[in-house]
């Protein structure tokens, strides 16, 4: 695969970084939408297996995170987000105009993502949501009771284990520098409570095709609250995939070989119709 190339974009909070795996001859465009307390790089390995399967690849760094300005990983308000996402597909279509894009949201990102879509969703091929933060989410919601009487938010950042059960794929996020590793903030906890109500407000995106991909034993975004979110959002155009004993990060699993061999199934399905 190429070497990454990287851009700078004016966001709605400061600037923020866009990383491109660039394809010599694209047939399609897909955008990478990172979760929370992480960055666009852990999706390398994603990128290689879009950029084989004939993608664009491109992925921005959210404010507040990865190689982007502001406080680490404080999000104010996702609708900026979405706009700074939005803006990344900008750069992608103005280097590739005319060809479909897909987006693929993982966990805080399948948020992003499913957002983006009922912002944007006409000018979309495809939605993919990996553990997607969407429906019934009671973490966000928990840590502010918990503040509320402790006067802080508990310190309970993300648990390494909890991604894979490859260990490796937890060594390597623990001693990734790019990776918060420090608890959650206020701000961020409270535009997570009001961003899953919008999005549940917002309806769903019509006929746009979603691929929804969860690991059964993720603890860290439960499936059952996830499918009520899915469901939810989803017009009827709805692939499911659950993969027994995966936990939260699918693209990182054991069983990620079977992971990418549906998202490409489903790719070629929306992209040949």
């Amino acid at each position: 695969m190429p070497d990454a190339r990287e851009h700078v974009l004016d966001g709605t909070r400061g600037t923020v970084a866009v990383r491109e795996w660039p394809h010599p001859r694209p047939r399609y465009l897909a955008l990478l939408v990172h979760g929370y307390g992480e960055h666009a790089g852990r999706y390398e390995e994603v990128a290689d297996v879009l950029v084989r399967h004939g993608a664009s690849v491109w992925a921005p760094d959210h404010v507040g995170h990865g190689r982007s300005a502001g406080e680490r990983v404080v999000i104010e308000d996702f609708e900026d987000v979405v706009t700074d996402v939005e803006a990344a597909a900008g750069l992608a279509r103005a280097a590739h105009p005319g060809l479909p894009l897909v987006v693929v949201g993982h966990s805080m990102g399948g948020l992003v993502a499913a957002r983006h879509a009922q912002r944007y969703g006409d000018t979309l091929a495809a939605l993919v949501l990996s553990g997607p933060v969407i429906g019934a989410w009671e973490t966000p919601g928990r840590l502010l009771a918990e503040a509320a009487v402790r006067g802080a938010v508990p310190k309970t950042p993300v648990s390494p284990a909890a991604l894979s059960r490859d260990p490796a794929v937890g060594a390597a996020y623990a001693a990734d520098p790019l990776v918060w590793h420090g608890p959650m903030k206020r701000p961020t906890l409270e535009a997570f409570v009001r961003t899953l109500e919008t999005v549940a407000k917002g309806g769903d995106v019509g006929r746009l095709p979603i691929l929804w991909l969860h690991g059964d034993d993720d603890r860290l975004v439960p499936l059952p609250g996830s499918r009520t979110g899915v469901e939810r959002l989803s017009g009827g155009a709805l692939t499911e995939r659950v993969f027994p004993g995966a936990r939260h990060e699918v693209f990182h699993e054991t069983c990620k070989d079977e992971v990418f061999a549906t998202l490409i199934r489903f790719l070629d399905t929306v992209l040949n119709r």
